[in-house]
């Protein structure tokens, strides 16, 4: 497994793999990898001839107030797990080499990114395109794969990738879970032992949203209620927002015709946990 550093030196091989007709699998990562990366890297690793993996703290994602000096950084043991799963290349850049000086272009999504997230966190996802433009664009895979924790973040940039013909076809992958049901998160280390207890009752709220709509419940506000009392049982979580969603236009839902998407951010602690779940209803005979 080789590491790369440099913006050109990545380019490079992967145009020289393209060159032989090998196709290029790709796993945009921050680091602090977890089972829930690994999962990712897997389909890669089943799906393409090579597999390369981006270690890069973006900072253009975070908002001043936000925690980029504290983000894990743990590149030795990222790179010892890229290289247990069979990672072909690990792109480390520096913060200079994706942001060199004079560069001043940015890429927004104003449609999918002014809710949720893009209200909380206004910095956040014209930081996030930016960079997954500049990496797509390095990288040039044939596939790239995001999960589906981060919903909104892999809508956006499925728009993004359609709307700037960019290169590879974007795959959203499962969320990994906790035996309990927490998504699986960098930020989840931040917990105390007390907080990480409290922490799945945000994935009970969107069960039982889900569990709502499959049993006949339509209407959106009612679904969105329940959510929010599951939450407020928990002394310790505070909910940022829980919404019942399209699942393309991430636009709320007055009423569910088929498939939604219940979005959620609760705060525990000084931790926001992110996470959502895809539900079906069931047609009405």
């Amino acid at each position: 497994m080789n590491t790369i550093r440099s913006t050109k030196a990545i380019a490079a091989w992967s145009r020289s793999l393209h060159r032989e007709g090998v196709t290029i699998g790709f796993v945009p990562t921050m680091g602090a990898l977890h089972d829930g990366h690994r999962s990712l890297i897997r389909a890669a690793r089943l799906a393409c001839d090579a597999v390369a993996v981006s270690i890069f703290v973006n900072p253009t994602q975070f908002a001043p107030t936000e925690d980029l000096s504290k983000y894990p950084r743990q590149l030795r043991h990222d790179q010892a797990l890229c290289r247990r799963e069979g990672v072909d290349v690990v792109f480390a850049p520096t913060v200079k080499a994706m942001y060199p000086e004079g560069a001043h272009t940015t890429v927004t999504v104003p449609a999918l990114a002014r809710r949720w997230e893009g209200e909380a966190r206004p910095h956040h996802f014209q930081g996030v395109a930016t960079v997954v433009t500049k990496l797509l664009s390095l990288v040039q895979p044939d596939i790239a794969w995001f999960g589906q924790k981060d919903y909104q973040q892999a809508m956006v940039v499925r728009q993004l990738v359609a709307d700037l013909n960019l290169p590879g076809r974007i795959v959203v992958h499962p969320t990994v879970r906790e035996a309990d049901g927490l998504a699986l998160s960098s930020r989840n280390v931040y917990l105390t032992q007390q907080e990480r207890q409290a922490a799945p009752v945000l994935y009970r709220a969107l069960q039982a949203g889900a569990s709502a709509i499959r049993t006949g419940e339509r209407r959106g506000a009612a679904i969105q209620r329940l959510m929010i009392r599951t939450v407020a049982r928990e002394p310790l979580a505070r909910v940022d927002y829980l919404a019942v969603c399209h699942p393309t236009t991430l636009e709320p839902l007055a009423t569910i015709e088929r498939h939604a998407v219940l979005l959620g951010v609760i705060r525990i602690g000084t931790v926001r946990l992110l996470d959502n779940l895809l539900v079906t209803a069931r047609h009405r005979s």
